[in-house]
């Protein structure tokens, strides 16, 4: 019997990212999970139920509430780290793909690290204590990095914006394999105090790239309302800012985001999404999108059918999307049928079977294959 284990870089928060390893944890019951650091109240309750190992950097309270300020220690700690199995599924975005391994590694990318290939984007404004450490420490990274990924026996990519940035970064071919929307529309519900029906809805992390504040302006001075679910280094910043008809609501479990998505019109998104899941969620509940014509969301919305675009980050880009998904007509059963092609089941399926097939070329002189650019 194949055994399996999963890396992730670390579970400290609520993202899509942990919703994955959620889902690779479904497809294969038995593996361990090793992480770099592990915040059981920070991230997904699920979690408690399955066999998470952290390494002993978890044992430093300020690294579990801030891994950023792990980025020195991260790489060699994984290099550090060893992990017995037939195959070893690393879902990364920038750590996990450097563990060593005794049997064979697929490396599932939610991107190349940002903070290492996009990093005006990463820490936008940022400090400059953070992009001059960052500078120093960037080469030793980048060649870590290249070293890591040249590791893999496969690549996986969540998207095909991704895959051309794996292709661009390491000249590496992965398969795209979409990760499933795991927010099952016949849970339970429960509500929020203060809110009623009838709202827009963002849900994200609060990080520079994902464009919050500019969301928040579009709606300045409008009659519709916005709420925003999720928490990250920008949440003080947005919450001095946002007007009287936004409200942020924090970190919300599953039974509340259930409800959110069930009472809104319409999911708003303007970040520079790898993948883009919130819109596939509220389309599992047979509501349409807003999203920024980029990256992750060329692949999850289809445009007319499960949303609009907007083609720039500005207000009146953002509110001429509104105006259309106000204007337009959406059929709920559409938007479910799309969403139930991201299944649980298709994802598991084609995992199991990368993990019993054998090794495959991973790299070429080709571009990988793709309908759109970024």
């Amino acid at each position: 019997m194949t055994t399996v284990a999963i890396v992730h870089d670390y579970l400290t928060q609520r993202g899509g990212a942990e919703r994955v390893v959620l889902s690779m944890a479904r497809a294969f019951p038995q593996a361990p999970i090793y992480t770099s650091l592990y915040d059981p109240g920070g991230t997904f309750p699920e979690f408690t139920d399955l066999d998470v190992r952290p390494m002993w950097l978890t044992r430093v309270s300020p690294l579990r509430h801030h891994h950023r300020l792990g980025l020195p220690i991260l790489a060699p700690a994984f290099s550090r780290l060893r992990v017995r199995a037939d195959v070893v599924l690393c879902s990364s975005s920038g750590w996990a793909h450097g563990t060593h391994v005794e049997g064979r590694k697929i490396i599932y990318c939610h991107t190349p690290a940002r903070w290492l290939y996009q990093t005006d984007r990463y820490l936008g404004a940022g400090s400059r204590i953070s992009r001059a450490a960052l500078a120093v420490l960037r080469p030793g990274l980048v060649a870590w990095d290249r070293r890591a990924a040249a590791t893999a026996d496969r690549y996986l990519a969540n998207s095909t914006a991704v895959a051309r940035r794996i292709f661009d970064t390491y000249g590496i071919r992965a398969e795209i394999l979409p990760p499933p929307h795991s927010i099952d529309p016949a849970g339970p519900q429960a509500t929020i105090a203060g809110l009623e029906p009838g709202l827009y809805l963002c849900v994200s992390r609060l990080l520079p790239y994902k464009n919050v504040d500019v969301v928040m302006e579009a709606f300045r001075g409008l009659e519709q309302r916005l709420v925003i679910v999720g928490t990250g280094p920008e949440e003080a910043r947005l919450r001095a800012m946002a007007p009287p008809n936004v409200r942020l609501v924090g970190r919300v479990d599953d039974a509340q985001l259930r409800w959110l998505y069930a009472n809104c019109h319409a999911v708003i998104a303007a970040s520079y999404e790898d993948y883009g899941l919130t819109p596939l969620e509220g389309a599992a509940f047979g509501k349409p999108a807003a999203v920024l014509r980029w990256g992750g969301f060329l692949d999850t919305v289809v445009e007319g059918v499960t949303g609009v675009f907007f083609d720039a980050l500005s207000v009146p880009a953002i509110r001429s999307a509104l105006e259309s998904l106000t204007r337009d007509k959406w059929e709920g059963w559409r938007l479910k049928l799309h969403a139930s092609r991201f299944s649980q089941e298709a994802f598991a399926a084609r995992l199991l079977q990368v993990a019993h097939a054998g090794p495959v070329q991973t790299s070429d002189n080709r571009v990988p294959d793709r309908d759109a650019d970024e």
